[in-house]
Protein backbone atom coordinates (compact mmCIF):
# COMPACT_ATOMS: atom_id res chain seq x y z
CA UNK A 1 0.00 0.00 0.00
CA UNK A 2 1.35 3.42 -0.81
CA UNK A 3 1.53 5.81 2.11
CA UNK A 4 -0.69 9.20 1.96
CA UNK A 5 2.55 11.41 0.44
CA UNK A 6 2.77 8.68 -2.60
CA UNK A 7 -0.96 8.63 -3.12
CA UNK A 8 -0.28 12.83 -3.13
CA UNK A 9 2.31 12.05 -5.81
CA UNK A 10 0.15 9.84 -7.84
CA UNK A 11 -2.93 12.40 -8.10
CA UNK A 12 -0.22 14.85 -9.61
CA UNK A 13 1.25 12.39 -12.16
CA UNK A 14 0.04 13.09 -15.55
CA UNK A 15 -2.19 10.81 -17.51
CA UNK A 16 -1.38 7.74 -20.10
CA UNK A 17 -1.08 8.91 -23.41
CA UNK A 18 -5.02 8.65 -25.47
CA UNK A 19 -4.30 6.86 -28.31
CA UNK A 20 -8.35 7.12 -28.72
CA UNK A 21 -9.48 11.06 -30.49
CA UNK A 22 -13.41 10.72 -28.66
CA UNK A 23 -11.29 10.80 -25.43
CA UNK A 24 -8.35 13.15 -25.63
CA UNK A 25 -8.30 16.08 -23.98
CA UNK A 26 -9.01 18.22 -27.35
CA UNK A 27 -12.14 16.14 -27.53
CA UNK A 28 -12.97 16.99 -24.59
CA UNK A 29 -12.23 20.41 -24.40
CA UNK A 30 -14.48 20.95 -27.84
CA UNK A 31 -17.49 19.25 -26.26
CA UNK A 32 -17.07 21.43 -22.87
CA UNK A 33 -17.34 24.10 -24.67
CA UNK A 34 -20.39 23.52 -26.80
CA UNK A 35 -21.97 22.55 -23.41
CA UNK A 36 -21.16 26.03 -21.83
CA UNK A 37 -22.51 27.23 -25.25
CA UNK A 38 -25.45 25.57 -25.04
CA UNK A 39 -26.12 26.61 -21.40
CA UNK A 40 -25.84 30.34 -22.15
CA UNK A 41 -28.46 30.25 -24.86
CA UNK A 42 -30.76 28.21 -22.51
CA UNK A 43 -30.40 30.76 -19.93
CA UNK A 44 -30.78 33.66 -22.33
CA UNK A 45 -33.99 32.50 -23.54
CA UNK A 46 -34.94 31.64 -20.11
CA UNK A 47 -34.36 35.31 -19.10
CA UNK A 48 -36.38 36.65 -21.85
CA UNK A 49 -40.11 34.26 -19.98
CA UNK A 50 -41.36 33.75 -23.43
CA UNK A 51 -43.35 30.73 -21.65
CA UNK A 52 -45.59 33.77 -19.89
CA UNK A 53 -46.94 34.79 -22.77
CA UNK A 54 -47.40 31.77 -24.43
CA UNK A 55 -51.19 31.68 -23.19
CA UNK A 56 -52.09 34.88 -23.60
CA UNK A 57 -54.52 36.23 -26.31
CA UNK A 58 -56.66 39.21 -26.88
CA UNK A 59 -59.83 38.14 -25.60
CA UNK A 60 -63.18 37.46 -26.87
CA UNK A 61 -64.44 37.85 -30.50
CA UNK A 62 -67.30 39.94 -31.09
CA UNK A 63 -69.32 37.30 -31.91
CA UNK A 64 -69.45 36.01 -28.50
CA UNK A 65 -70.67 39.26 -27.37
CA UNK A 66 -74.25 37.27 -26.84
CA UNK A 67 -73.30 34.57 -25.18
CA UNK A 68 -71.65 36.39 -22.11
CA UNK A 69 -75.57 37.80 -20.68
CA UNK A 70 -76.55 34.29 -20.65
CA UNK A 71 -76.51 32.15 -17.12
CA UNK A 72 -73.92 29.57 -16.59
CA UNK A 73 -75.33 26.34 -15.70
CA UNK A 74 -73.66 23.92 -13.18
CA UNK A 75 -73.89 20.79 -14.42
CA UNK A 76 -72.02 18.51 -11.04
CA UNK A 77 -73.81 15.84 -9.10
CA UNK A 78 -73.50 15.79 -5.32
CA UNK A 79 -71.14 12.99 -5.04
CA UNK A 80 -68.29 15.66 -4.98
CA UNK A 81 -69.59 16.93 -1.54
CA UNK A 82 -69.61 13.36 0.17
CA UNK A 83 -65.89 14.35 1.66
CA UNK A 84 -67.14 17.12 2.96
CA UNK A 85 -69.65 15.43 5.34
CA UNK A 86 -67.87 14.91 9.05
CA UNK A 87 -67.09 11.93 10.09
CA UNK A 88 -68.03 10.32 13.03
CA UNK A 89 -65.16 10.80 16.21
CA UNK A 90 -63.87 7.72 18.09
CA UNK A 91 -63.52 6.92 21.36
CA UNK A 92 -59.94 6.94 22.39
CA UNK A 93 -58.72 3.52 23.93
CA UNK A 94 -55.51 2.62 25.70
CA UNK A 95 -54.56 0.65 21.99
CA UNK A 96 -54.50 4.55 20.69
CA UNK A 97 -52.68 6.09 23.60
CA UNK A 98 -49.76 2.93 22.83
CA UNK A 99 -49.69 3.71 19.41
CA UNK A 100 -49.31 7.84 19.91
CA UNK A 101 -46.67 7.13 21.82
CA UNK A 102 -44.60 4.73 19.89
CA UNK A 103 -44.97 7.60 16.86
CA UNK A 104 -43.88 10.01 19.69
CA UNK A 105 -41.08 8.31 20.08
CA UNK A 106 -40.33 7.56 16.14
CA UNK A 107 -40.61 11.17 15.25
CA UNK A 108 -38.00 12.38 18.25
CA UNK A 109 -35.53 9.16 16.68
CA UNK A 110 -36.36 10.48 13.28
CA UNK A 111 -35.43 13.88 14.62
CA UNK A 112 -31.88 13.18 16.04
CA UNK A 113 -31.17 11.09 12.90
CA UNK A 114 -32.43 14.33 10.91
CA UNK A 115 -30.18 16.97 12.78
CA UNK A 116 -27.55 14.87 12.61
CA UNK A 117 -27.75 14.27 8.78
CA UNK A 118 -27.91 18.32 8.82
CA UNK A 119 -24.39 18.41 10.35
CA UNK A 120 -23.05 16.18 7.74
CA UNK A 121 -24.06 18.16 5.15
CA UNK A 122 -21.33 19.61 2.84
CA UNK A 123 -20.80 23.01 2.39
CA UNK A 124 -22.07 25.15 -0.27
CA UNK A 125 -18.66 26.51 -1.39
CA UNK A 126 -17.37 22.29 -2.06
CA UNK A 127 -15.47 21.97 -5.45
CA UNK A 128 -16.63 25.33 -6.50
CA UNK A 129 -13.32 26.30 -8.01
CA UNK A 130 -12.34 25.81 -11.79
CA UNK A 131 -9.57 23.25 -11.38
CA UNK A 132 -7.51 22.52 -14.46
CA UNK A 133 -6.38 20.13 -16.05
CA UNK A 134 -2.92 18.49 -16.84
CA UNK A 135 -2.05 19.78 -20.27
CA UNK A 136 -1.46 16.24 -22.07
CA UNK A 137 1.73 16.39 -24.27
CA UNK A 138 3.86 14.33 -26.38
CA UNK A 139 6.82 14.93 -28.02
CA UNK A 140 6.15 11.40 -30.79
CA UNK A 141 5.77 12.89 -34.03
CA UNK A 142 2.49 11.20 -36.12
CA UNK A 143 0.93 9.45 -33.01
CA UNK A 144 -2.71 10.34 -35.09
CA UNK A 145 -3.51 11.56 -38.58
CA UNK A 146 -0.65 9.62 -39.99
CA UNK A 147 -2.12 9.88 -43.67
CA UNK A 148 -3.02 13.57 -43.53
CA UNK A 149 0.86 14.17 -41.92
CA UNK A 150 -0.57 16.44 -38.89
CA UNK A 151 1.16 15.95 -35.92
CA UNK A 152 -0.66 15.51 -32.68
CA UNK A 153 1.74 17.41 -30.25
CA UNK A 154 -0.73 18.16 -27.30
CA UNK A 155 -0.76 21.86 -27.38
CA UNK A 156 -3.95 23.11 -28.64
CA UNK A 157 -4.49 23.96 -32.23
CA UNK A 158 -5.66 27.10 -31.37
CA UNK A 159 -3.10 28.05 -28.89
CA UNK A 160 -2.22 31.17 -30.81
CA UNK A 161 -5.41 32.39 -31.30
CA UNK A 162 -7.91 31.71 -28.45
CA UNK A 163 -6.05 31.22 -25.04
CA UNK A 164 -5.31 33.17 -22.46
CA UNK A 165 -1.88 32.38 -20.70
CA UNK A 166 -1.58 33.24 -16.51
CA UNK A 167 2.05 33.08 -15.49
CA UNK A 168 3.83 33.50 -13.02
CA UNK A 169 1.41 31.14 -10.97
CA UNK A 170 2.78 31.31 -7.78
CA UNK A 171 2.92 28.37 -4.77
CA UNK A 172 0.31 28.47 -2.17
CA UNK A 173 -3.19 26.60 -1.24
CA UNK A 174 -6.46 27.26 -3.77
CA UNK A 175 -9.29 28.74 -1.42
CA UNK A 176 -12.49 30.84 -1.94
CA UNK A 177 -12.36 34.81 -0.88
CA UNK A 178 -15.76 35.14 0.10
CA UNK A 179 -17.35 38.76 1.73
CA UNK A 180 -20.39 38.99 3.63
CA UNK A 181 -22.74 42.08 4.34
CA UNK A 182 -20.78 43.65 7.88
CA UNK A 183 -22.67 46.45 10.09
CA UNK A 184 -19.16 47.85 10.24
CA UNK A 185 -17.08 50.02 8.34
CA UNK A 186 -15.41 48.29 5.06
CA UNK A 187 -11.78 47.62 5.83
CA UNK A 188 -12.04 47.19 9.74
CA UNK A 189 -15.06 44.98 10.60
CA UNK A 190 -14.69 41.28 9.64
CA UNK A 191 -16.22 40.27 6.27
CA UNK A 192 -14.35 37.70 4.87
CA UNK A 193 -13.88 34.32 5.18
CA UNK A 194 -11.33 32.13 2.87
CA UNK A 195 -12.86 28.54 2.09
CA UNK A 196 -11.39 25.48 1.00
CA UNK A 197 -10.91 23.98 -2.66
CA UNK A 198 -12.39 20.79 -1.87
CA UNK A 199 -14.61 20.54 1.19
CA UNK A 200 -15.45 24.63 1.44
CA UNK A 201 -13.96 24.62 4.97
CA UNK A 202 -13.02 27.77 6.68
CA UNK A 203 -9.87 28.27 6.69
CA UNK A 204 -9.12 30.92 8.67
CA UNK A 205 -11.61 33.13 11.02
CA UNK A 206 -13.45 35.97 9.45
CA UNK A 207 -11.49 39.00 8.70
CA UNK A 208 -11.83 42.24 7.59
CA UNK A 209 -10.65 43.51 4.15
CA UNK A 210 -11.25 46.36 1.61
CA UNK A 211 -13.29 43.99 -0.28
CA UNK A 212 -17.27 45.06 -1.03
CA UNK A 213 -19.76 42.67 0.08
CA UNK A 214 -21.10 39.67 -2.04
CA UNK A 215 -17.73 39.28 -3.37
CA UNK A 216 -16.19 36.09 -4.40
CA UNK A 217 -12.74 35.29 -5.80
CA UNK A 218 -10.95 32.42 -6.73
CA UNK A 219 -7.65 33.04 -5.00
CA UNK A 220 -3.98 31.10 -3.55
CA UNK A 221 -3.08 31.89 -0.29
CA UNK A 222 0.45 32.81 -0.27
CA UNK A 223 2.71 29.68 1.20
CA UNK A 224 4.62 32.19 3.52
CA UNK A 225 1.41 34.94 3.81
CA UNK A 226 2.24 34.92 7.75
CA UNK A 227 5.47 36.83 6.94
CA UNK A 228 4.17 38.66 4.00
CA UNK A 229 0.34 39.12 4.51
CA UNK A 230 -0.02 38.45 0.50
CA UNK A 231 -3.34 36.57 -1.09
CA UNK A 232 -2.99 36.09 -4.77
CA UNK A 233 -6.08 36.72 -6.85
CA UNK A 234 -6.55 34.29 -9.72
CA UNK A 235 -9.93 34.82 -11.15
CA UNK A 236 -13.35 36.47 -9.97
CA UNK A 237 -17.03 34.94 -9.81
CA UNK A 238 -18.95 37.57 -8.60
CA UNK A 239 -18.53 41.08 -7.52
CA UNK A 240 -21.18 42.98 -5.73
CA UNK A 241 -23.52 40.85 -5.89
CA UNK A 242 -22.87 40.74 -9.97
CA UNK A 243 -22.84 37.36 -11.44
CA UNK A 244 -19.12 37.55 -13.54
CA UNK A 245 -18.82 33.77 -14.18
CA UNK A 246 -20.13 34.15 -17.12
CA UNK A 247 -18.26 36.33 -18.71
CA UNK A 248 -15.15 35.50 -21.27
CA UNK A 249 -11.79 34.80 -19.79
CA UNK A 250 -10.19 38.38 -21.00
CA UNK A 251 -13.04 40.18 -19.17
CA UNK A 252 -13.30 38.85 -16.18
CA UNK A 253 -9.03 39.23 -15.60
CA UNK A 254 -9.07 42.60 -17.12
CA UNK A 255 -12.70 43.10 -14.62
CA UNK A 256 -10.51 41.88 -11.32
CA UNK A 257 -7.65 44.08 -12.36
CA UNK A 258 -9.72 47.27 -12.68
CA UNK A 259 -12.17 46.75 -9.67
CA UNK A 260 -8.67 45.64 -7.12
CA UNK A 261 -7.01 48.93 -8.86
CA UNK A 262 -9.76 50.53 -7.19
CA UNK A 263 -9.64 49.27 -3.71
CA UNK A 264 -8.47 51.47 -1.04
CA UNK A 265 -5.20 50.19 0.82
CA UNK A 266 -6.54 47.40 3.73
CA UNK A 267 -5.66 48.81 7.04
CA UNK A 268 -2.73 46.72 8.78
CA UNK A 269 -4.38 44.42 11.42
CA UNK A 270 -5.42 46.41 14.86
CA UNK A 271 -4.48 45.54 18.41
CA UNK A 272 -1.43 44.12 19.55
CA UNK A 273 1.02 42.98 17.38
CA UNK A 274 1.94 39.69 16.87
CA UNK A 275 6.17 39.72 17.15
CA UNK A 276 7.67 35.98 17.03
CA UNK A 277 11.24 35.55 18.61
CA UNK A 278 13.73 34.68 15.75
CA UNK A 279 15.48 31.12 16.04
CA UNK A 280 16.49 28.53 13.20
CA UNK A 281 15.82 25.12 13.17
CA UNK A 282 15.69 22.78 9.98
CA UNK A 283 11.83 23.44 9.73
CA UNK A 284 11.84 27.16 9.71
CA UNK A 285 14.81 27.12 7.68
CA UNK A 286 13.06 25.43 4.40
CA UNK A 287 10.02 27.62 5.25
CA UNK A 288 11.91 30.92 5.29
CA UNK A 289 13.92 30.27 2.17
CA UNK A 290 12.58 31.80 -1.12
CA UNK A 291 9.58 34.32 -1.13
CA UNK A 292 10.03 35.49 2.24
CA UNK A 293 13.69 35.14 2.65
CA UNK A 294 14.12 38.77 2.69
CA UNK A 295 11.49 39.91 4.82
CA UNK A 296 13.42 42.21 7.59
CA UNK A 297 13.87 40.38 11.03
CA UNK A 298 13.51 43.53 14.15
CA UNK A 299 15.20 43.53 17.39
CA UNK A 300 11.64 41.62 18.74
CA UNK A 301 11.48 39.02 16.14
CA UNK A 302 9.90 38.87 12.64
CA UNK A 303 6.30 40.44 12.04
CA UNK A 304 3.42 37.50 11.66
CA UNK A 305 -0.29 38.70 10.06
CA UNK A 306 -3.00 37.18 11.78
CA UNK A 307 -5.02 36.87 8.24
CA UNK A 308 -4.08 38.19 4.51
CA UNK A 309 -3.99 41.70 4.00
CA UNK A 310 -3.09 42.41 0.15
CA UNK A 311 -5.12 41.08 -2.48
CA UNK A 312 -2.51 40.80 -5.59
CA UNK A 313 -3.70 39.66 -9.15
CA UNK A 314 -1.63 37.20 -10.81
CA UNK A 315 -0.44 38.50 -14.28
CA UNK A 316 -1.95 37.34 -17.56
CA UNK A 317 -1.24 37.48 -21.23
CA UNK A 318 -3.92 37.86 -24.28
CA UNK A 319 -0.67 37.05 -26.38
CA UNK A 320 0.04 33.65 -27.00
CA UNK A 321 1.39 33.55 -30.02
CA UNK A 322 4.42 31.31 -30.53
CA UNK A 323 7.03 34.17 -30.38
CA UNK A 324 5.40 35.90 -26.97
CA UNK A 325 5.12 32.05 -25.29
CA UNK A 326 8.80 31.06 -25.89
CA UNK A 327 9.99 34.97 -25.63
CA UNK A 328 8.04 36.13 -22.27
CA UNK A 329 5.06 34.01 -21.21
CA UNK A 330 7.59 30.76 -20.51
CA UNK A 331 10.29 33.20 -18.51
CA UNK A 332 7.99 34.28 -16.62
CA UNK A 333 6.63 31.43 -15.45
CA UNK A 334 10.45 30.11 -14.23
CA UNK A 335 11.61 33.84 -12.62
CA UNK A 336 10.67 34.31 -9.17
CA UNK A 337 8.04 37.30 -8.63
CA UNK A 338 8.71 40.59 -6.27
CA UNK A 339 5.85 42.41 -4.44
CA UNK A 340 6.08 45.13 -2.43
CA UNK A 341 4.28 45.09 1.02
CA UNK A 342 3.99 46.57 4.11
CA UNK A 343 5.22 45.12 7.34
CA UNK A 344 5.15 46.85 10.56
CA UNK A 345 7.87 47.74 12.60
CA UNK A 346 7.38 47.43 16.10
CA UNK A 347 8.18 50.57 18.35
CA UNK A 348 8.31 51.07 22.18
CA UNK A 349 5.16 53.20 23.18
CA UNK A 350 6.77 56.66 24.83
CA UNK A 351 6.70 57.46 28.31
CA UNK A 352 4.31 59.83 29.62
CA UNK A 353 4.21 61.70 32.85
CA UNK A 354 2.03 63.75 34.58
CA UNK A 355 2.86 67.14 32.78
CA UNK A 356 1.87 65.13 28.82
CA UNK A 357 -1.21 62.81 29.45
CA UNK A 358 -2.32 60.62 26.50
CA UNK A 359 -5.61 58.98 25.38
CA UNK A 360 -6.23 55.55 26.73
CA UNK A 361 -4.84 53.39 23.38
CA UNK A 362 -3.37 56.47 21.55
CA UNK A 363 -0.01 55.18 22.39
CA UNK A 364 -0.77 51.40 21.46
CA UNK A 365 -2.42 52.31 17.88
CA UNK A 366 -0.69 55.09 16.71
CA UNK A 367 2.77 55.54 17.90
CA UNK A 368 3.33 52.02 17.70
CA UNK A 369 2.35 50.94 14.03
CA UNK A 370 4.92 51.81 12.38
CA UNK A 371 5.48 50.32 8.97
CA UNK A 372 7.93 49.72 6.07
CA UNK A 373 7.72 48.74 3.04
CA UNK A 374 9.85 45.53 1.65
CA UNK A 375 9.99 43.65 -1.13
CA UNK A 376 8.52 39.80 -0.95
CA UNK A 377 10.04 37.50 -3.16
CA UNK A 378 6.98 34.89 -4.54
CA UNK A 379 8.36 31.75 -5.77
CA UNK A 380 6.86 30.84 -9.20
CA UNK A 381 5.34 27.29 -9.48
CA UNK A 382 3.49 27.19 -13.32
CA UNK A 383 2.15 28.18 -15.77
CA UNK A 384 -1.70 28.39 -16.30
CA UNK A 385 -3.67 28.23 -19.61
CA UNK A 386 -7.49 29.23 -19.92
CA UNK A 387 -9.81 29.24 -23.55
CA UNK A 388 -10.76 32.76 -24.31
CA UNK A 389 -14.23 32.08 -25.37
CA UNK A 390 -14.88 29.61 -21.52
CA UNK A 391 -16.75 31.16 -18.41
CA UNK A 392 -16.00 30.47 -15.38
CA UNK A 393 -16.80 26.76 -14.33
CA UNK A 394 -16.63 24.57 -11.14
CA UNK A 395 -14.79 21.38 -10.58
CA UNK A 396 -11.83 19.95 -12.74
CA UNK A 397 -12.34 21.64 -16.50
CA UNK A 398 -10.31 20.64 -19.51
CA UNK A 399 -10.98 24.62 -20.48
CA UNK A 400 -8.25 25.25 -18.19
CA UNK A 401 -4.42 23.56 -18.34
CA UNK A 402 -1.89 23.58 -15.87
CA UNK A 403 1.83 23.75 -17.09
CA UNK A 404 4.18 23.29 -13.79
CA UNK A 405 7.75 23.77 -13.99
CA UNK A 406 8.82 21.55 -11.46
CA UNK A 407 8.88 17.45 -12.20
CA UNK A 408 6.40 15.15 -11.80
CA UNK A 409 7.34 11.67 -10.92
CA UNK A 410 5.30 8.80 -12.91
CA UNK A 411 5.26 6.63 -9.93
CA UNK A 412 5.47 7.01 -6.32
CA UNK A 413 9.11 7.83 -5.88
CA UNK A 414 11.16 10.12 -3.75
CA UNK A 415 11.18 13.86 -4.50
CA UNK A 416 15.00 13.38 -4.76
CA UNK A 417 14.76 10.92 -7.67
CA UNK A 418 12.81 13.51 -9.85
CA UNK A 419 15.27 16.00 -10.02
CA UNK A 420 16.72 14.80 -12.91
CA UNK A 421 14.10 14.73 -14.93
CA UNK A 422 12.21 17.08 -17.10
CA UNK A 423 8.83 19.25 -15.93
CA UNK A 424 6.27 19.30 -18.03
CA UNK A 425 6.86 23.23 -18.46
CA UNK A 426 10.39 22.09 -20.17
CA UNK A 427 8.87 19.92 -22.38
CA UNK A 428 5.94 22.65 -23.37
CA UNK A 429 8.97 25.19 -24.16
CA UNK A 430 10.41 22.54 -26.79
CA UNK A 431 6.82 21.64 -28.10
CA UNK A 432 6.01 25.12 -28.77
CA UNK A 433 9.94 25.91 -30.45
CA UNK A 434 9.64 22.60 -32.43
CA UNK A 435 5.87 24.37 -33.57
CA UNK A 436 7.79 27.65 -34.75
CA UNK A 437 10.13 25.40 -36.59
CA UNK A 438 7.39 23.74 -38.18
CA UNK A 439 5.57 27.08 -38.99
CA UNK A 440 8.10 28.19 -40.70
CA UNK A 441 8.89 25.59 -42.96
CA UNK A 442 5.87 25.67 -44.21
CA UNK A 443 5.83 29.16 -44.63
CA UNK A 444 8.99 28.71 -46.65
CA UNK A 445 7.91 25.94 -48.77
CA UNK A 446 4.79 28.15 -49.53
CA UNK A 447 6.63 31.06 -50.64
CA UNK A 448 9.08 28.38 -53.27
CA UNK A 449 5.52 26.96 -54.55
CA UNK A 450 4.48 30.59 -55.24
CA UNK A 451 8.34 31.49 -57.10
CA UNK A 452 7.72 28.29 -58.84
Amino acid sequence: MFSKTDRKVLFKSPPTVFTDKLISQEARRSKALEEQKRRRAQKFESSRQLDDFADLNLGNSDDDGDLEDEPDIIREGVSGFVQMVSQPVETPSLSSDAHSHETAQLGKRRGKTRRKRLKAKPSKWADKCMYAELLEMNEEAHLWDNHSGDVIDGLPRDLEAAWVAVAPVPTGKRCLAVTHQSAGIVGTSPNTTLRSRVLGKMLLPRFPSSLPPLTVLDCILDVNWRDNGIIHVLDVLKWKGQDVGDCETPFRFWWRDTRLAELPKSPLPSGKFSFTTPYTTASTSSQNTGSSSNIPTFEHGRYRFPYPTSFVPIPYHTDTTLTSLSSLVIPMARSTREISVDIPVHVSPPEFTSHGMAVDGTHDSVASRSTTSVIARVDSDGLLLYVSRASYEEGTSPLSCWIPNKAIAERAEPPSSSEGHDSPLDVFQRLVQQRTVRNLHVVLGLQDSMDI
